[in-house]
């Protein structure tokens, strides 16, 4: 590989800008796959978040989302575009008659509610999926009464009071 490597070099571009970029850009972040970068942290009773980015500036969010087998979210319903795609494992929504299994996408469009099961006897460590969410999403009971908002700042919220509860430095590359 070091052979290789030889032959891989930076690119200098013609940059329109450039001073302004330098001065006003943000670099890009890296948040590796240990739970050193990120911890797995509950949420709810069969659920954890692993959480991967916060952008105050748009209310979104980045994470994976573990529902043990046999699990579930409740019913929700969010304000903002979602994009998913399983890595593990396979999840079904309870309003429609698919079910998604590894490498499938997943989109949720605003103003639709949904409740997301993980209850495929072929995985019984339930699902994982990366989602990508912006804007409010709405939790509801079991009798469609609404229960709890949440928002990037709930999101960040979870995040760093885990962490500081457990004594784990907060991962200042998860805001980006």
């Amino acid at each position: 590989m070091a052979d290789d490597a030889a032959k891989f070099k930076i690119t200098e571009i013609p940059t329109p800008n450039t001073a302004m970029i330098k001065r006003f850009g943000v670099e890009g972040t890296y948040v590796g796959a240990s739970e050193k970068d990120s911890p797995w942290v509950p949420f709810g009773d069969s659920a954890f978040i692993r959480h991967l980015a916060f952008d105050v500036r748009t209310n979104s969010y980045c994470n994976i989302l573990w529902v043990k087998g046999g699990g579930w979210l409740g019913t929700h319903r969010h304000h903002g575009q979602v994009s998913a795609m399983v890595l593990e494992g396979s999840v079904r929504y309870l309003e429609y008659d698919w079910v998604a299994t590894p490498g499938d996408f997943i989109t949720e469009t605003p103003g639709t509610a949904h409740t997301l099961v993980s209850d495929n006897p072929d995985y019984p460590d339930g699902m994982k999926a990366i989602f990508w969410l912006q804007g409010a999403l709405e939790f509801y009971d079991l009798q469609g009464q609404w229960t709890e908002t949440l928002d990037v700042f709930w999101f960040i919220n979870h995040y760093v009071s885990y962490c500081e509860a457990h004594g784990i430095p907060i991962n200042q590359q998860l805001f980006i």
